[in-house]
């Protein structure tokens, strides 16, 4: 049987600098001629496509933390939203806190994206704008409220605030979300990610494998933090690139000896059977 091979992209495929190399490239090609191979990523659609341009995607992608699974031609596989009423609430909840989110919402079915942000920003959210120069996803808000087809919120900041902000929701909200608190390696902060309770990495690879048809120890999957654990305790093999944060290592099966920096990911696959 194919093996099926899924890598997270920020920290773990990807560069820090947001490249990938030739390197990367060739090996990635060179092993989907006999494995599938494809990403589980808290990127967009479109972003995913403009990182992974040449590169050889026949396997569905998770996408934007689990919320969307799509295949490389955007046959849209599953969809897990947050309503609108539901994120209005969840804005209301964190004025409380002084802070807003950015929201990741579709336009259309056709995958269409926007990307909504608060005119009042705190500075790990302006450093999180600075990697947006330009994209035409990006919407203004003076009174940043939910679209109807939110695919997640996302709130930068520091620690102490973002605990003290998750712990609040997870009282009013509990399981009507999913919610996950992490480092923000690009701005040195952290982020809160709200998502539908069943818009996470663990159930889109059981999406993943209910197209493909294949049983989840098929899946090997690489990942460096906190939204990767679901996957790491659904799949068959899961790899931790020596720079994922600690306790995404304890759950690893393997952990590399390589960096995201060094192409961790691309020399396992070359010298994986």
């Amino acid at each position: 049987m194919k093996s099926i091979y899924m890598t997270d992209l920020d920290h773990t495929f990807l560069r820090s600098d947001q490249t990938l190399s030739d390197y990367s490239r060739r090996i990635w090609n060179d092993k989907s001629k006999e494995h599938l191979l494809s990403i589980a990523t808290a990127r967009s659609y479109n972003k995913s496509l403009e990182f992974l341009s040449g590169f050889n995607l026949r396997a569905p992608m998770i996408l934007l933390d689990g919320s969307m699974v799509v295949s490389p031609q955007k046959e849209l596989i599953d969809l897990k939203l947050v309503n609108k009423s539901l994120g209005d609430a969840i804005i209301d909840e964190g004025k409380q806190f002084h802070i807003y989110p950015f929201i990741i919402a579709l336009k259309d079915m056709q995958l269409g994206e926007s990307f909504l942000f608060p005119a009042t920003l705190n500075w790990h959210q302006n450093r999180v704008l600075e990697n947006y120069h330009n994209d035409p996803r990006m919407v203004e808000c003076e009174n940043i409220r939910a679209m109807e087809m939110n695919l997640k919120l996302v709130y930068f900041g520091e620690y102490e605030l973002l605990s003290s902000l998750t712990n609040h929701l997870m009282e009013i909200f509990g399981k009507e979300l999913e919610y996950k608190l992490a480092p923000e390696k690009y701005s040195k902060g952290y982020f809160l990610t709200i998502l539908h309770p069943q818009g996470d990495k663990a159930h889109a690879l059981e999406k993943v494998a209910e197209y493909l048809g294949c049983e989840m120890s098929s899946f090997t999957v690489f990942g460096d933090s906190i939204n990767d654990l679901g996957m790491f305790e659904k799949a068959g093999t899961a790899v931790a690139v020596q720079n994922a944060l600690d306790e995404v290592k304890a759950k690893a099966d393997i952990v590399l000896p390589h960096t995201n920096d060094e192409d961790g990911v691309a020399k396992f696959l070359a010298g994986a059977k």
